[in-house]
């Protein structure tokens, strides 16, 4: 799947707090590989998830060979907007 680097980082701050938690909790992650997985990079303490980065418009486009973290992301953001609506 292809996304912009920014629309990667709308998703990330989208997000619940705590949420990193929760989706490394749920995928048996490490916290700091999630957060590398939308755009951080303390690689030291977490490893990156088939994720590439080419340069173009809107911080670039970033090929992502796994959407895991990021279909359970979704699911955060949309469970707390259905949440604020009751």
């Amino acid at each position: 799947m292809n996304i912009t680097f920014e629309e990667l980082r709308k998703i990330k701050h989208s997000l619940p707090t705590g949420s990193i938690a929760k989706i490394a909790g749920e995928l048996k992650l490490e916290e700091q590989t999630v957060r590398n997985y939308f755009g951080a990079k303390k690689y030291e303490n977490g490893a990156v998830i088939g994720n590439h980065i080419q340069p173009g418009p809107n911080g670039g486009i970033v090929n992502l060979e796994d959407t895991t973290i990021l279909d359970a992301a979704k699911r955060l953001i949309e469970n707390s907007l259905q949440g604020s609506k009751n």
